[in-house]
């Protein structure tokens, strides 16, 4: 039996922010740049109030709360205090998973502290990282990642929720199932049109039909209404990102490399399902006849979907990089990176 922690900090961008503006503690506040077309990066709680959150556009935001403070992004900052808070973790156990700079996943079965009690290590963590920081983590505590993740939503800002082995049944009974990792508006439309609502009705229906209804994914779903999740926590991934490419055998002009892109992208999305990945970066490398490289990248707050999501970002990066029409390349590549289990991705949102 596993001891799984979540660890997600609280409101992370816009925390650090204020940490350092302290005068705007209980005013809506929201990480953003001042693009005209720019989305929400994060919102203080003040602001979610408004009904402000992260990926919704700048625009719409202001209409919601005229009044709202908006501070540019700043994911240097972002990111040194991400390595504080990582240090943290490492201090109790070398099994860490991070998902992004404000969560992550702990094994904490067997820990470096030798403390019997998870519920004792996340408490400690969750200070620790108080002290050190000045921000505030909100926890869970379960058998497994699944049912840690759900938990550390549960209490929050600044809460603990434990799912002890004998509370499993208890817990997931009347839990609505767009709670379940990997249920977006689609599945949960498909699931409601079967009169399921929790993963108690769930557990009534034979996974044989839930195969039928959603492929491979319907296997996770009947082991979700379990409460059954067997993924281990992975301190490495094998590969931080997956990319294609292709050299040609004369040199061509960024339109005549068109119909090569399609064959890369289905390669590298063919690569992300066989691996049961998504991603939320996309990266793209083109190779001058002298040899001199082109690249450009951008990340995404949440996953690609499929492989026509990737294609336009593709082209977007493309487009933003005003190549010469002249210009000849001898080789283009796609890649992407930022991975993570299919179970937890969902709709694609710009930073």
């Amino acid at each position: 039996m596993r001891k799984i922690i979540h660890i997600d900090m609280d409101a992370f961008f816009a925390s650090v922010e204020l940490k350092d503006r302290p005068e705007l503690k209980h005013v809506p506040v929201v990480v953003s740049s001042n693009h005209p077309r720019a989305v929400i990066c994060a919102a203080s709680y003040p602001a979610r109030e408004f009904g402000l959150r992260s990926a919704m556009s700048m625009a719409q935001g202001r209409k919601l709360c005229p009044q709202v403070v908006v501070i540019e992004p700043n994911f240097e900052k972002y990111r040194a205090v991400s390595a504080q808070i990582h240090q943290i973790f490492q201090r109790y156990t070398a099994l860490i998973e991070p998902l992004s700079l404000d969560e992550a996943y702990l094994d904490v079965t067997e820990n470096l502290q030798n403390i019997a009690s998870a519920t004792e290590v996340a408490m400690r963590i969750r200070e620790d990282i108080f002290q050190t920081t000045g921000l505030t983590a909100s926890a869970g505590v379960a058998p497994n990642k699944f049912l840690a993740k759900i938990a550390s939503d549960w209490n929050k800002p600044n809460g603990i929720c434990i799912i002890k082995p004998s509370q499993v049944q208890h817990f997931i009974q009347d839990l609505p199932l767009k709670k379940i990792p990997g249920v977006g508006k689609v599945t949960q439309e498909k699931l409601k049109n079967l009169q399921l609502e929790t993963l108690g009705d769930l557990q009534r229906i034979d996974e044989n039909i839930l195969i039928q209804q959603f492929g491979k994914y319907g296997r996770q779903l009947f082991l979700y209404a379990q409460g059954i999740d067997e993924r281990p926590v992975q301190a490495e991934r094998e590969r931080q990102q997956i990319s294609k490419e292709t050299t040609f055998g004369d040199d061509l002009t960024l339109l005549q490399c068109q119909p090569y892109w399609a064959r890369l992208i289905e390669q590298v999305w063919a690569s992300l399902d066989r691996k049961q990945l998504c991603a939320r970066g996309v990266s793209a490398k083109l190779k001058l006849k002298n040899f001199q490289v082109l690249q450009h990248s951008k990340s995404f707050k949440q996953p690609l979907e499929n492989q026509n999501q990737l294609n336009a970002v593709l082209q977007q990066l493309l487009m933003e990089m005003h190549i010469p029409e002249h210009f000849q390349f001898r080789l283009i590549g796609v890649g992407v990176y930022q991975l993570a289990d299919q179970q937890d991705q969902s709709q694609l949102s710009l930073w």
